[in-house]
């Protein structure tokens, strides 16, 4: 099978640390089939002049091509214009990627568009000019977020009733996907992997000593785009409510983003003890991981986040929002709590319970069944089969009628 992936969510050689799941698991899923992808960057005239304020001009010095954990990946420039009319942006997507796309006319078998819109638009829309199938993999705010405003919502309307199936890495994306169009019976849930390797129980005092941080004391734990709609001001406002409650426990929070400096004022304003380490490479993570006393992920809107998987498997429980997939993760009382989004009291209490309540690491991560990449690229690649295998059947349909008319 010869799979072409169509995404602007994956690394490259300016952002190598961004969106690690969709890194991993197509590397698995490239040892089990071809595959290219199609990494895509955002693109306007003087873009490189842009680099302060336009993520075009940050990534105006990609390549057009890399080669990144074993996969060839070109980078084609779509043409970006911000503030354009989001029901415009598939159509304009979908024309900027025609030229290189339809090179592969005949190579490829399959087309993956992760990232519902206007990735799996334009991947739906290209594929039926090369006359192959299309499946669309969505992941969290693309259907929680993206699909709530009415042009982009008629755009994925349009492409899931025309994708040969729609993968969702959870229960309730699937829920939102069928209300979208997809039919129930092509909507596969697909959860994405871990990497025992790196995330397993180790100690937490080593941990701390390798990272310089005190070894006594408490530590929430906060890893992601630090960000409002992560919850990072939420958070530091939890620890200026709890005050004295949360006295001894110091927060870190391991990221970079849009919200950053915010964050760091706030904190500063509020008097919250707390450690910005910036961001750090995928490998390190699980260092902090193992540093923390428990993890917290207070998201407005989520799918399932890898870092909270990661959390439960290096044996640290979670203290996260009631949001996406995330109340499938953490289903019990001895994986973490959940509260309702932009509720910072209720975080507060939640992390007060959740620095003093003992538990057990092994347990903890063992009590997980998430598969790791390669059993989630498996399941993926079944998918991606199941796709092919339904083009055939109506195919087949389609000679045997015509030849019965005639």
């Amino acid at each position: 099978m010869r799979v072409l992936v169509l995404t602007k969510i994956f690394p490259n050689s300016v952002e190598p640390l961004s969106s690690p799941f969709n890194r991993q698991q197509f590397a698995a899923l490239g040892r089990s089939c071809e595959l290219e992808v199609l990494a895509t960057i955002p693109w306007f005239p003087g873009a490189w002049a842009a680099k302060r304020w336009s993520p075009a001009g940050r990534l105006a010095d990609v390549p057009r091509e890399e080669h990144i954990d074993g996969l060839p990946v070109r980078h084609p420039r779509f043409v970006y214009v911000p503030r354009l009319a989001q029901g415009l942006t598939g159509p304009l997507y979908a024309a900027s990627l025609a030229p290189a796309v339809l090179r592969y006319r005949g190579r490829v078998d399959i087309v993956l568009g992760s990232w519902a819109y206007p990735d799996g638009y334009a991947a739906v829309t290209l594929a039926e000019l090369l006359g192959v199938p299309a499946v669309i993999k969505v992941h969290g705010s693309d259907l929680n977020v993206l699909a709530k405003r009415k042009a982009p919502r008629r755009r994925m309307e349009s492409a899931f009733r025309r994708a040969a199936r729609v993968v969702t890495v959870s229960r309730p994306l699937a829920q939102i996907a069928a209300e979208l169009g997809a039919p129930r019976e092509n909507i596969d849930v697909v959860p994405n992997g871990i990497d025992r390797t790196l995330f397993h129980p180790r100690d937490r005092a080593a941990a701390r000593r390798a990272l310089g941080i005190p070894v006594e004391g408490q530590v929430v734990l906060f890893v992601g785009h630090v960000a409002a709609a992560k919850g990072a001001l939420d958070l530091v406002r939890a620890f200026a409510t709890a005050g004295e409650r949360l006295k001894g426990t110091r927060l870190v929070m391991v990221g970079d983003g849009a919200d950053f400096a915010e964050c760091g004022r706030l904190a500063e304003a509020l008097r919250v003890d707390t450690t910005f380490a910036g961001a750090e490479p995928h490998e390190r993570v699980p260092l902090w991981l193992a540093a923390c006393d428990v993890l917290a992920l207070p998201s407005w809107n989520e799918g399932v986040p890898n870092v909270v998987l990661e959390a439960l498997a290096s044996g640290r429980r979670v203290v996260a929002t009631r949001v996406g997939g995330i109340p499938d993760v953490v289903a019990t009382d001895e994986l973490g709590e959940l509260v309702a989004p932009r509720d910072p009291e209720a975080l507060a209490c939640a992390l007060e319970r959740a620095v003093v309540t003992p538990y057990d690491p092994m347990r903890v991560s063992s009590a997980l069944p998430t598969p790791s990449w390669e059993g989630s690229a498996e399941l993926l690649h079944r998918s991606l089969l199941a796709a092919l295998e339904a083009r055939a059947r109506a195919s087949f349909v389609h000679t045997i009628t015509e030849t019965q008319a005639v």
